[in-house]
Order: structure tokens, then C-alpha cells, then sequence
């Protein structure tokens, strides 16, 4: 090469260099980035500085596509402002540019997923060349609630590795992130033991949806555990959390012991009793079997349970409860021990019906056999009359007759009671019950019944008598426990005396019934005729008064008018005017009086002075 070749590439790497030192001169200075949430308005700013000021400046805003390419979509210099048509942003940008600080702002508004891009602000000055500055946009999006749904089947210990449940979160951007937790400790470890499976689903808004699935191989220990998930996203500026609910899975675990017991009855047990037998494993493995063992006899519990009914003595003992894992085959027992009680029905001695003479003693005995202590009581219609299994009866009357109960109780069980009863009957002559009503006073011509209650063993023979010997006719007769009650009826003719006799064989004994006729008058004509007398004077009585009251009216209205017309004030006449005593017989007033015993006339005139007969 020659020094002219020479000297003429280096002139023009020289002049080649200063063009690019020129190019590079506009200053731009851009964020790295600016975050927004989906749906906001996003400002990406721009600063440049230029000896050419913003009059001698071309600016361009470009992003760049998926493919790496950029696209414009905003031109502006000192004569013209351009938006592209045809973008995602043609109509959803503006561009204001500060030219004292030299400041470019791009504004986006109803910012999208699909906008996460990196844009690019180009500044082309005249002298100074070309200046660039990039900004990545990111959008976020909050996530809904997430859920969590655990799996109802039980798992066993058996088993390789199961489902526990999955959980869900929707509609977050960028992706959210699920953890599942254990008992508040996060879930991680070996396929064999635990295997989380995400699925991701991109929503046709460009959302994201994330499912996990967790699996795992449950110990007996989790029976109890807490399952729940964590899910964390993105926000502007951080990151935030928010946790499902818990939920609990069941587990099938083997037992390593067997309880039984005897849910009821509570306390002791007697016979006829149903008693209700419960077994139950530390574990809880559904192919248990639990079977009940006694005396060589087995029976097949359900849900754990078995009911024995109407129990007697002979089911006390040892019961034992074996619980058969069919998975596995091992077989655990337990065991508990009964006690039936019992109380024997009560045996009375002497058996009754008992004879006994009048003032002789007589003495029994109640017995029953039992395994708990008892008590025992007499009773005798209904009243306590003796304590203890000897009753002892002294110089009985026929008082002591009747029927006696025998009733033993075991106190500390409820309901645990027997009993048995004895006849008495006393031997001795007839005895009646003096009655009330011997005495009696009945219509004529009617009808009384006549009761007689004789006490006396053998029950007495009755017979209802008159004075003169006749026979009445017995209606009833009701044998008692210490007698005989018998009735008869007796039709009242006239005064009569009516005989109750009884016998048998210690003797006899009667009673008189003295009945008294009443015969009853009547007055019913005599009373009516004096009712009618009274009614009649009482109406004349009525009349007269009011004859008398009206006359009395009628004497005082004559007076007020012949005072009236001796004043003048009536027929034009002056009160200083004398009535004549010639007046015409029509000015007159005349009131007839009438007396009922002296039936003479009175006759008055107006002054009241009596009237001789010719003027009447």
C-alpha cells in the first residue's frame, strides 16, 4: 500500500469517526421500567437534551414487536404531529413534550396485557445525530380469592402415594405461584412421598389461570394435619400473598388397641335389663370387624355396637371384643366383666288364704332371694303396717281381716322390686256396722233401699224381716273380705219397722230400720183465690190514685183560671172589675166527687164552695 492510500483511509476514518461522535451527542435518558396495573393509564418519560432545542428535534416513539422489529407509532418535529394508524395504540396514546426541560411523555391509556412491551423513544437532532432510550412496560392484574377442595374418600396408610386435594387461583397477571403447606411448614419432598402437579390456563383476556394438585403418602399423623395453599403475585413496586382456607383429610390407620365397654345401662345391672355394648379401636380402618366372644358364643357387632336383651343371671361374666383387620389379618381383643343382679319373686309363709279366731295371733313370713341387700315392707289397703320380713298380727278382730302385700325393694337399683300378698280371714259371730240412717222418714207410697254390712266368718246368712214376721225380698247381695253387704228394698205404706238378722255358726245379730210415712197437702186452690183477691184490690188501689191526682190537676187549673180572669187577663176585663154572682151555668166549673163507701156527690165550683143539688 502506498502513503496516498494510506493517508486517504485514514482521512476517512477519521471523518468517520466524527460523524458518529456527532450521531451519539442528543442525551437520552429513560426508566428502566414502568409498572401499572391492567385497565390504568401508563406514562413512559423521556428525557433528552440538544444544542438544537426541541425546534431542531425529530421525535419517534417505536415498541418492539415479539419478533424483535420495531414498530412506530408516533412522529413529531417542528411542523407536524403523526400517530400510525393501524396499531394497538393508535387510539389509545397522546404525546406531551416540556420544551424547557426537554421532557417527552408517551401516555397509554387502558393498559392490557398484550401492551407488556418494550418501547423505545428515537430524538434525531439537526447537528447534534440521534439519541435512543428503551422502557419495558409491565402490566399486573391481582388474582381472584383462590379456592381449595380437598377429597372426601379416606385415604389409608396402605396406600402409595394419594390425592389430598387441588387448589385454584384465576385471573392474575404475571402467573401467580401456588405453595401447599402442611400444619404451616411448606410441603416439599421426593416423588415417592409427595408429588405437586400445576397446571396453567392462559384466559382468551391473556390472564392466567393456575390448578395444583397435591399427592402424597399419608401417615396416621395426618389425620389430624391442616392442609391449605399460599398463593403469591406480582403487584407494582412488590409482592403480595393471600392463603386459602384450611381443610382436613381422613385417614385410615390401624388400630393398636381395642377398648370395650358397656354404654348401658349406667350403674348396675338386673335382670330383664338390655345392655348395650361398645367396642373401639385406637384406629379407625374400615375393614375392621369387631366381634363379641361370651360362654363360647360369638355375635357380630354393628357400627361398633350390640345390644344383649332381657338379661338374666346367667349372662354375668367375661365378654371380649375382637377386632379382625381384614387388609392385614391381625386380630386385637378387649375385655370387660358383667354382674346381672337379681331379686327372686317374694315367697309369703303361711300361703294365704289364713283362718284365725277372733283374739288369736297369727304370724308370717316374706321372703325372696336376691344378690343385693333388700327391704322389705307390709302393706294393707294401700297403708304401711309393719317393717321387716316377719308380720305379726295379735289378738285378731275382724278389723285384721283383709289382704296383706308383701313388697321387697333393692334401694340402690331403680325399678328392682318384687312382691306377693296373703289372706286373712277372722272366724266369729256376725257383726253389723251400725248405720247412720236407721231412722228413716219417707214419702207415702214410695220406695227405700235398705243397706245392712255385716262383718263375720263364714260370711253370715242375712234375712230382712217385719215385726209380724214377714219375709222382705232381698235385691243384693256382695260378699266382702271380712263379710256380707246386703240390700233390700221396702215399698212405704205406712209407718213400718224393717229387721236386718245375721247368722252363721259362733252366733247371730240384728238391726232395726224404724221408717216413718210422711203425708203431704196441697193448698193450691186456696192460694190462688187469695192471689186473686190481692191482684184485685191492688189494681183498684192503682185506679183510685190515679182518679184522685188527676181531679186534684183539674181543681188547680180552675183556679189559676178564675184567678186569671178575676184580674182581668182573660175575656177583656179589667182587674179592678167585680164578678157578679149571676153568671150563666156554662162559667161554671164543676168537679163530682165520688166516694166508694159513701157514694154521695160533692159538688165544688171554682171558689170550692159546695153547689146546691139544682145546679147539678
Amino acid at each position: 500500500m502506498d502513503a496516498r492510500v494510506a493517508a486517504s483511509l485514514i482521512a476517512g476514518l477519521v471523518v468517520l469517526l466524527h460523524g458518529l461522535t456527532a450521531w451519539a451527542l442528543v442525551e437520552v435518558n429513560m426508566e428502566d421500567r414502568v409498572e401499572v396495573f391492567r385497565g390504568d393509564t401508563a406514562q413512559i418519560t423521556c428525557m433528552f437534551s440538544s444544542d438544537d432545542g426541541i425546534g431542531g428535534v425529530t421525535i419517534q416513539w417505536f415498541y418492539v414487536l415479539r419478533t424483535g422489529e420495531k414498530q412506530k407509532i408516533y412522529y413529531e418535529d417542528a411542523t407536524m404531529k403523526v400517530v400510525d394508524r393501524g396499531t394497538p395504540f393508535t387510539d389509545r396514546i397522546t404525546v406531551n413534550v416540556t420544551a424547557a426541560t426537554g421532557e417527552v411523555v408517551l401516555t397509554i391509556t387502558d393498559v392490557q396485557v398484550t401492551d407488556q412491551l418494550e418501547f423505545i423513544c428515537l430524538i434525531k437532532s439537526l447537528t447534534d445525530g440521534v439519541g435512543e432510550g428503551r422502557t419495558k412496560l409491565l402490566v399486573f392484574e391481582k388474582p381472584d380469592s383462590p379456592t381449595i377442595e380437598g377429597f372426601q374418600t379416606g385415604i389409608s396408610v396402605y396406600e402409595d402415594v394419594s390425592k389430598i386435594g387441588t387448589c385454584e387461583v384465576k385471573n392474575g397477571f404475571p402467573k401467580p405461584n401456588v405453595t401447599w403447606y402442611r400444619n404451616n411448614a411448606p410441603l416439599r419432598g421426593a416423588d415417592d412421598v409427595m408429588k405437586v402437579v400445576p397446571s396453567i390456563t392462559i384466559e382468551s383476556s391473556g390472564l392466567f389461570s393456575v390448578r395444583s394438585e397435591l399427592s402424597m403418602k399419608v401417615t396416621k399423623e395426618d389425620k389430624d394435619a391442616l392442609f391449605y395453599c399460599e398463593v403469591t403475585y406480582l403487584v407494582p413496586g412488590g409482592t403480595r400473598m393471600i392463603e386459602t382456607n384450611t381443610i382436613n383429610i381422613t385417614v385410615y390407620y390401624p388400630s393398636t388397641a381395642v377398648h370395650m365397654w358397656v354404654e348401658s345401662p349406667k350403674g348396675k345391672i338386673k335382670e330383664g335389663d338390655s345392655i348395650e355394648f361398645h367396642c373401639q379401636g385406637d384406629g379407625n380402618m374400615p375393614s375392621s370387624i369387631f366381634t363379641i366372644k361370651h360362654s363360647g358364643e360369638e355375635y357380630t357387632m354393628e357400627s361398633n355396637m350390640y345390644v344383649l336383651a332381657n338379661v338374666t343371671r346367667l349372662n354375668s361374666g367375661d365378654y371380649e371384643c375382637v377386632s379382625l383387620d381384614t387388609d392385614t389379618y391381625e386380630e386385637l381383643s378387649g375385655t370387660t366383666t358383667i354382674f346381672v343382679d337379681y331379686l327372686d319373686p317374694a315367697v309369703v309363709a303361711p300361703a294365704g288364704p289364713v283362718e284365725v279366731d277372733q283374739g288369736e295371733e297369727l304370724t308370717a313370713t316374706c321372703n325372696a332371694l336376691s344378690s343385693l341387700q333388700m327391704h322389705t315392707a307390709w302393706f294393707k289397703d294401700g297403708q304401711a303396717v309393719s317393717v321387716g320380713h316377719t308380720l305379726m298380727l295379735k289378738n285378731a278382730t275382724f278389723d285384721t281381716a283383709g289382704t296383706y302385700q308383701c313388697v321387697v325393694t333393692v334401694l340402690e337399683v331403680d325399678g328392682m322390686e318384687t312382691m306377693a300378698t296373703f289372706g286373712v280371714k277372722v272366724k266369729g259371730p256376725p257383726e253389723i256396722m251400725q248405720s247412720e240412717h236407721t231412722d228413716i222418714e219417707e214419702s207415702l207410697d214410695s220406695t227405700v233401699d235398705l243397706t245392712c254390712h255385716v262383718r263375720g266368718y263364714p260370711a253370715p246368712n242375712i234375712i230382712w224381716t217385719t215385726p209380724d214376721g214377714k219375709f222382705l225380698e232381698t235385691t243384693s247381695e256382695i260378699e266382702t273380705e271380712d263379710g256380707v253387704i246386703s240390700t233390700a228394698s221396702v215399698e212405704v205404706t205406712s209407718d213400718l219397722t224393717a229387721f236386718c238378722n245375721a247368722s252363721n255358726e259362733y252366733g247371730a245379730d240384728a238391726l232395726a230400720f224404724n221408717i216413718k210415712a210422711i203425708v203431704h197437702t196441697t193448698a193450691t186452690a186456696t192460694t190462688a183465690r187469695t192471689s186473686t183477691i190481692s191482684s184485685s184490690t191492688e189494681g183498684s188501689g192503682v185506679i183510685i190514685a190515679v182518679i184522685i191526682i188527676c181531679i186534684l190537676l183539674l181543681a188547680i187549673l180552675g183556679s189559676v183560671l178564675y184567678f186569671l180572669y178575676k184580674k182581668g187577663k182573660i175575656c177583656g176585663r179589667s182587674g179592678k172589675q167585680d164578678l157578679t154572682k149571676e153568671k150563666s151555668s156554662k162559667d161554671n166549673i164543676v168537679v163530682e166527687m165520688k166516694s166508694d163507701n159513701t157514694e154521695e156527690a160533692i159538688l165544688l165550683g171554682v171558689n170550692g164552695e159546695k153547689q146546691p143539688p139544682s145546679t147539678q
